[in-house]
């Protein structure tokens, strides 16, 4: 029995020391698993399509701040940023000129400039602080090769209109500026004016009188080499003519433009057919850009009324206008200073009415960030006083934010607003 006894016992004592093994072993695989899937990287960033096509600046977009509600306090801008061969060093002063830390970024070298180039636009990003810190700086890994008389240029857009839209849930107008465009106002001052702007309005230059377009632009029929050949060329001209479009109103403008979110999901998503009939149809237009998202937006009737007929940008012209605007100058200063316009183009590289923008109305230092409320650094020194940050959403209007206010009242009046959508 005592030999029975123990034998019960040891097997009482056991089976205790087995379950508490087990019980370890599992709790041990658990918190394997658990922490494998936190330090597992994001689909962003791990994705070989994303990788390929766009790359965050160091700090991942889970940085933003993107449970905040939407279309409260100040608006969100993402701008499109973009360049050819030998723009690098212009697209860096671009970018330091119009950056803030609630905006979003994409920069595009196009596929004519050198391997180099988009190499030291990508490194620049990557270990500036303050990108890394806010994280809203992109760069297109994958360049598009733009014709700029093409299609390829609206495509190039579009391709990082569907990257913003990925990335971003939330922000509010697009812009689009090239290397030898430049801000006249700063960042606080036109998210101020903005913020009491409804979210719906689009800004793009636009009509219906195409005058010698007609016969210059539409009824010829181009091809645009760029759209299957990896080295820049010029557009073809076939030898038949076509006829205006009847099922739809031709409009025309600028190529600059600054479009709602809204209306950008409508072109890429397009549950209307109408993007994509416009789009095919403007593969064989010249100077496309000119009139693709003028002729979307103008035939529907969800965004005709949203239209406000100015691209808000400074530009002179000769007289009669020729293919490209004059190269603004130090004589062109006072004038765009009265204009209240936030943007001008185009500038020369490092032309001296640059610096005297910098100096007279960003207050910005050479190879610094146009300051704003979020900066709190000081700029004795030398030192940047945006390397010291605080606080994205607090802005500190200047007076050059009145010209702009000016501006708005004018665009938005009874007389200018309704009586020029899409006429």
């Amino acid at each position: 029995m005592k030999r029975n006894h123990n034998s019960h016992n040891h097997h009482h004592s056991f089976r205790p020391r087995k379950w508490m093994t087990m019980i370890i072993a599992i709790v041990t695989i658990c918190i394997i698993l658990l922490l494998l899937t936190l330090t597992k990287p994001s689909s962003s960033s791990s994705s070989p399509s994303s990788s390929s096509s766009a790359t965050w600046s160091s700090s991942s977009s889970s940085s933003f701040n993107l449970t905040e509600e939407v279309g409260v306090g100040l608006p969100r801008l993402a701008y499109m940023l973009t360049g050819t061969k030998g723009e690098e060093a212009q697209l860096k002063r671009v970018l330091q000129a119009v950056y803030h830390p609630r905006n979003f970024y994409l920069l595009h070298l196009d596929l004519e400039a050198s391997d180099e180039e988009r190499l030291e636009l990508a490194k620049y990003v990557k270990f500036e602080t303050v990108f890394a810190a806010f994280g809203n700086v992109m760069v297109v890994g994958k360049s598009d090769l733009v014709t700029y008389k093409g299609p390829t240029m609206v495509a190039s857009t579009l391709h990082g209109i569907a990257l913003l839209l990925k990335r971003i849930p939330h922000w509010d107008w697009f812009l689009n500026l090239s290397a030898s465009d430049y801000p006249l106002i700063s960042q606080d001052d036109l998210l101020h004016i903005f913020s009491f702007l409804p979210r719906d309005l689009n800004f793009i230059e636009h009509t219906s009188n195409i005058g010698w377009k007609e016969h210059q632009r539409a009824r010829p029929i181009i091809i645009d080499p760029g759209l299957y050949h990896l080295k820049k060329s010029g557009v073809y001209w076939a030898k038949e003519k076509r006829s205006v479009p009847s099922s739809f109103k031709l409009f025309t403008g600028s190529s600059w433009i600054v479009l709602t979110k809204s209306f950008l999901e409508f072109c890429v998503l397009g549950w209307d057919n109408l993007p994509r009939t416009l789009l095919m149809y403007y593969t064989n237009f010249l100077s496309s850009p000119e009139g693709y998202f003028h002729t979307v937006i103008c035939n529907h009737k969800d965004y005709q009324n949203t239209t406000i007929n100015h691209d808000l940008r400074y530009i002179r012209w000769d007289n009669p206008p020729k293919q490209h605007p004059l190269s603004l100058k130090l004589e062109h200063f006072d004038d765009m200073v009265r204009s209240g316009i936030p943007f001008a183009r185009k500038f020369a590289k490092d032309d001296p009415v640059l610096d005297k923008i910098d100096k007279e109305l960003l207050r910005r230092s050479k190879g610094h960030f146009t300051p704003g409320g979020w900066c709190f650094g000081s700029p004795l020194l030398g030192k940047d006083p945006c390397t010291v940050y605080g606080n994205p959403i607090v802005v500190k209007p200047t007076l050059r934010s009145k010209k702009l206010e000016k501006l708005m009242v004018k665009l938005l009046d009874s007389e200018n607003f309704r009586p020029k959508q899409c006429k």
